[in-house]
């Protein structure tokens, strides 16, 4: 296992870190599997575990808090709030009066005083940014927090931020956690660049797109992993931007081959091979799962074969933009834009 620092924190963290969006409902997971499969990670190496309390509806922070039992101290642990907690509309946001109490619960749920890291899972247009990074720093000054980054901020959000905690004295960002693939490189045109203008840690997820750079998403072959179960849009082969995605997959794959490397080691030797990213974040529903995304923990891409890879994937273009769920507001919301 690689690692590396963690921004400006001084934290090492390992090159590939565990995501838990698949613990609980969402991934059909329950303690069993998340025991075996959090001690696995950390046998191997891994010392960052995520988790969010949106997560299955603050279920794998339940069953991360479990699996840890008796390793705490061994992990780098973060989680996110921000996206709904239910229909209540106070339960959401990046407030001072909403992270306080999303804080709390997600404490009491991973059976912890604390998180290394607490991060804003989607910028929130309705709070300013002062109020949101003075909150931060007075969860931090009491303890219950080491550090604080965002999820998925477009990078003028980034910016934004930085200024803001000048301006005010506040503790500032010092993560972001981005989609980022060889089929999503949109954020190479920005976000990375800005990351690391500002020392910032950076965490990406989904950098096997969503199971499509798994090995298991193939032309010719009937796609029945567990994302397309409930997402099948995602691997509709009459939607044209699929038909790119498959095209692209295919020539990725026999340069794979070509390489002496499986798609996953490819794929996720990609993303750990930009300065500019910090950690991947693996997301294994299975133990094989998890066991063929550890094989590329120590896999370093050569220059010939990162130079094909632009060939086949243009840089800082995204394939599906619309997955990422990074839109501005102005474009979901009408009356943004209207008198």
């Amino acid at each position: 296992m690689q690692y590396r620092t963690l921004g400006t924190t001084g934290i090492q963290v390992s090159s590939l870190a565990l995501g838990t969006m698949n613990f609980g409902k969402i991934g059909d997971t329950g303690q069993p599997e998340v025991d075996a499969l959090v001690g696995a990670a950390l046998d191997a190496g891994v010392n960052l575990v995520d988790t969010a309390d949106a997560y299955s509806a603050g279920q794998s922070e339940e069953l991360v808090g479990k699996a840890l039992t008796g390793r705490r101290d061994e992990v780098v642990l973060a989680t996110k709030a921000g996206l709904p907690m239910g229909e209540d509309i106070g339960k959401r946001g990046a407030s001072r009066r909403w992270l306080t109490t999303a804080l709390d619960d997600s404490l009491r749920r991973l059976g912890v005083d604390h998180v290394d890291l607490f991060q804003i899972h989607r910028w929130d247009p309705a709070t300013g940014d002062e109020e949101t990074l003075t909150a931060l720093t007075d969860l931090q000054r009491a303890g219950k927090i080491h550090h604080f980054g965002t999820s998925t901020y477009p990078a003028y959000r980034m910016v934004q931020a930085q200024w803001a905690a000048a301006r005010t004295g506040a503790g500032r960002f010092v993560t972001e956690q981005p989609s980022y693939s060889i089929l999503q490189r949109g954020i190479e045109r920005d976000v990375l660049p800005v990351a690391q203008e500002y020392g910032l840690g950076v965490m990406v997820w989904s950098p096997l797109a969503s199971g499509w750079l798994s090995g298991a998403v193939r032309r010719d072959r009937e796609v029945s992993t567990h994302r397309a179960g409930f997402m099948p849009q995602r691997f509709d082969l009459s939607d044209p931007v699929n038909q790119v995605r498959m095209a692209t997959v295919e020539k990725l794959a026999a340069l794979a081959d070509e390489s002496g490397l499986t798609l996953i080691q490819l794929a996720l030797g990609f993303v750990t091979a930009h300065p500019g990213v910090t950690t991947a974040l693996i997301g294994p529903r299975t133990p094989e799962h998890l066991a063929s995304q550890l094989a590329a923990a120590e896999t370093v891409l050569p220059a010939d074969v990162l130079d094909a890879i632009d060939e086949i994937a243009v840089p800082g273009v995204d394939l599906a933009a619309h997955e990422k769920n990074d839109t501005p507001p102005a474009l979901l919301d009408a009356s943004l834009r209207r008198r």
